[in-house]
């Protein structure tokens, strides 16, 4: 196993110690994360620790996403494996990190978030298989890469209290998550309407 496959299943790793975190009750056990209040200009807000180590964990599961890919382009790294494993990572991260927090213990964001983005990222899936499987590739497209990064962003952010724009009543991390569950329609909508050829083949 090279060294971004080592990444991508630290990845994974991660998202377990991620997901275990978030939704472990702690408070059963009488373990208990410290919190702490910080006063903004037109609120107070009461901070769980128990969330921030779960961003900062998400953040560190980011960046090996991004250091894979480059690691295995820079030194001609690149595997069949280590493209399966990728894509399994980055759906494991993100769209169960999403449900968590749409969960009802949670309720953090609207569960349709999830629900469109996961139903989104199977029909690409499923694109892409279609083409992998007649020997085509299909290329990543920029609202695919900027639904990607709003949803990394808002995530974070949602984990982190929406700091620091929540001192100032400004829904950053809403917004994101709702900029990135459009395009990842569009993006859905772009790469049906780019692979539609593969999808309905023309009878001869």
């Amino acid at each position: 196993m090279n060294l971004p496959n080592k990444l991508t299943m630290f990845r994974i790793i991660l998202t377990i110690f991620i997901i275990f975190i978030l939704l472990f009750p702690f408070s059963d056990i009488n373990l208990n994360f410290p919190e702490f209040v910080i006063n903004g200009n037109k609120a107070t807000i009461v901070v769980n620790s128990k969330y921030i180590i779960a961003g900062i964990l998400f953040i560190i599961a980011s960046i090996t996403d991004f250091l894979d890919g480059y690691i295995a382009r820079k030194y001609n790294l690149i595997t069949d494996t280590g493209k399966m494993l990728d894509a399994i990572a980055d759906k494991i991260l993100v769209n169960s990190v999403l449900i968590v927090l749409a969960s009802k213990s949670l309720g953090f964001i609207n569960p349709i978030i999830p629900v469109i983005i996961i139903m989104r990222d199977t029909v690409v899936d499923v694109i892409k298989m279609m083409a992998g499987n007649k020997g085509k590739v299909v290329a990543a497209i920029k609202s695919g890469k900027w639904k990607t990064a709003c949803l990394m962003v808002g995530v974070v952010l949602t984990l982190f209290y929406n700091l620091p724009f929540e001192m100032w009543n400004i829904n950053v991390s809403d917004a994101l998550l709702i900029i990135a569950t459009v395009l990842s329609v569009i993006s859905g909508v772009q790469y049906y309407i780019l692979n539609k050829d593969l999808i309905f083949e023309k009878k001869l």
